[in-house]
């Protein structure tokens, strides 16, 4: 079975949000993108919904066929949505409200028992488990311990490589690191500042099953239509 491409529909919201209207609507978005292939439907809720926001994900849940993929930080408001919406996945992420988008990975280390609590009471109303971590084997292990089902590799780092040379060497660090979490029972899936140009290295990477594509799909999508779009991005995953 080839790589599955989770698409996220955040940047939908975001457009929606700049006028303060209600539209183009991510759940429209939503159908659209799985109708062209998309395998699975990814959402962020942050902390200061500057995007998606509560009525998405409760609508979303109820309408998409493909399993939804909620983003999510730790903050108990937000895992307390999480436990009642009862998303398929649930992929645990750093959120800082001055960035931009998501800087990366989730320091699991750091945040042991906070993630390990969470993980446990999400798994119990049966979220499977993700985390968004860089690929270092620390965070890989930690990860496990958490009693994560799978990690999603930050691709940040392999994005904005600014040759080949450097391009080479994160996707070094990156093979590593799905290797060791393939050993350790994790499932392997990657994302962030992948596109149409960067994007089919990563889909040499072992034992990848996931892939989550968001800005570029979305930006592509204003010029070319959402249904072009995904079907173009399934394409490069082979």
């Amino acid at each position: 079975m080839g790589i599955k491409l989770g698409v996220n529909i955040d940047h939908t919201a975001t457009i929606r949000q700049a006028r303060a209207t209600n539209e183009p609507d991510p759940v429209w978005a939503a159908a659209i993108a799985e109708l062209a292939g998309a395998d699975i439907i990814t959402v962020h809720l942050r902390e200061d919904r500057r995007h998606i926001n509560d009525r998405d994900v409760r609508l979303l849940k109820e309408t998409v066929a493909s399993p939804l993929n909620l983003e999510m930080s730790l903050d108990e408001k937000i895992v307390k949505i999480a436990l009642e919406i009862k998303p398929d996945e649930a992929t645990i992420v750093p959120e800082r409200r001055q960035e931009v988008t998501t800087e990366g990975g989730l320091d699991v280390v750091k945040e042991a028992a906070r993630v390990k609590d969470v993980a446990a009471r999400l798994k119990k109303a049966g979220v499977r488990i993700s985390l968004f971590i860089d690929a270092e084997a620390k965070q890989i292990r930690a990860a496990m311990d958490a009693g994560a089902d799978a990690i999603e590799l930050h691709t940040g780092s392999y994005a904005n490589a600014r040759n080949e040379t450097e391009q080479e060497a994160e996707l070094k660090k990156l093979r590593q690191g799905a290797e060791l979490a393939h050993s350790l029972g994790l499932e392997v899936h990657a994302g962030h500042g992948l596109t149409y140009r960067n994007v089919e290295p990563i889909t040499t990477l072992p034992h990848l099953t996931e892939l989550h594509i968001g800005h570029s799909i979305i930006s592509r999508a204003v010029l070319v239509g959402l249904d072009r779009a995904v079907r173009e991005m399934k394409a490069l995953l082979g």
